[in-house]
């Protein structure tokens, strides 16, 4: 017999968000429990990843693995196609944020392409990316292990610039970034593809939060104020 869906959420598709990969996961775990088929969590973030393929092309996993986990986590695409690692991190204290749109929505599948295309005319350029990315990745699991906020800060503001390096930033990206910053951010960088969708600030205290997502919106930027690592 044929099977209706309804879907509804406040998430904004083609946003840097992960809608996409929220929806795909939310289906299969609904389908799951509608006919019991008895998948468990990896099973059901497997059917999720199937899905979103479909709006992502080759995507990278960790959408879909976020939104089936939940919580904090740590993610490792395994490049030779083996299981990816995926960690569970156990933060401190939750971390306040300031998520501020560009307004902008882009396709992923077109950004993932030029980048691509960019990665195999300068695969040298690419290579030194990676490298860098990884020390902050690294670094940024350690920060947030032990509750350095200030140092989680300063990593996203690294990883913005090596964003920036390969074109995947925006004007509207840099002026919610320049506010947040001079404003007391922490750290501001895009979320998602880039070229639009989403900035993610991260804030030292709930006034500061305040003061930034003001800030922005009087730019003409909407923002959400939320917090990311709450039990």
């Amino acid at each position: 017999n044929p099977v209706k869906i309804k879907l509804s959420g406040n998430l904004t598709c083609a946003s840097g968000v992960g809608a996409s990969a929220a929806l795909a996961s939310a289906v299969a775990r609904a389908l799951n429990q509608h006919f019991s088929l008895n998948l468990n969590d990896n099973q059901i973030n497997e059917v999720a990843y199937e899905g979103e393929k479909g709006s992502a092309g080759m995507p990278s996993g960790i959408d879909n693995t976020c939104s089936t986990y939940g919580g904090m986590l740590s993610f490792e695409k395994n490049l030779l196609g083996g299981p990816n690692k995926i960690s569970l991190l156990k933060v401190k204290f939750p971390m306040l944020i300031v998520l501020a749109s560009t307004g902008i929505t882009q396709e992923t599948k077109e950004i993932v392409a030029d980048v691509k295309a960019e990665k195999e005319k300068n695969p040298e350029k690419f290579e030194k990316f990676f490298a860098d990315y990884k020390s902050i990745y690294k670094k940024a699991v350690d920060a947030i292990a032990s509750g350095n906020l200030g140092g989680v800060g300063l990593l996203m503001d690294k990883n913005q610039q090596l964003l920036r390096d390969i074109n995947v930033s925006c004007p509207e990206i840099e002026s919610i970034i320049s506010t947040a910053k001079s404003n007391g951010a922490l750290g501001a960088k895009l979320t998602g593809t880039g070229r639009g969708g989403l900035v993610v600030c991260l804030c030292s205290d709930k006034k500061t939060q305040e003061k930034i997502s003001m800030a922005i919106n009087k730019t003409g930027f909407e923002t959400t104020i939320t917090e990311v690592g709450k039990k």
